[in-house]
């Protein structure tokens, strides 16, 4: 939990333990089972009318952008697909080996599978991450086709 102290005097933060085990931070130690915390300085932060005037106080003017130079942006964006090429090489890789071990939905079993629902479990996780991984491709495939 998050809490945000307004108005502390110079008595300081305590952390008071609750009958039921919870703890609570308060400006004044003046019940049983508190501590006082020791701390240098707390920030306060008054609380807005809302995010619209912080997206206002927030707001930069129209052409105060920083520009990036056309020959850095070119070089960004080869940099970035020859990125997604790359997992995109891996991602298949890793489909193949995974497809190869599943054997269509008939892979060997292994010694330590001698119950046969750890054997199905991990048939079954086989295909969850064959599913993901050309869920992944199509999505890397995707991406790749925005940059060209």
């Amino acid at each position: 939990m998050l809490l945000f102290f307004s108005g502390l005097h110079a008595e300081g933060i305590y952390i008071c333990s609750l009958p039921n085990g919870s703890r609570e931070y308060r400006n004044t130690g003046d019940m049983k089972g508190c501590k006082k915390l020791n701390v240098e300085a707390v920030s306060v932060i008054p609380s807005g009318s809302g995010t619209s005037d912080r997206s206002k106080n927030n707001a930069v003017p129209d052409g105060s952008f920083a520009r990036v130079d056309n020959m850095l942006q070119k070089r960004r964006d080869q940099d970035r697909l020859q990125i997604l090429l790359d997992e995109v090489k891996r991602e298949e890789s890793r489909l193949i080996e995974l497809k190869q071990e599943y054997q269509n939905g008939e892979p060997e079993r292994l010694g330590s599978e001698r119950n046969y629902a750890k054997y199905l479990e991990r048939v079954a996780q086989l295909k969850e991450d064959i599913q993901r991984s050309e869920k992944n491709i199509e999505a890397l495939k995707r991406e790749i086709s925005t940059l060209k």
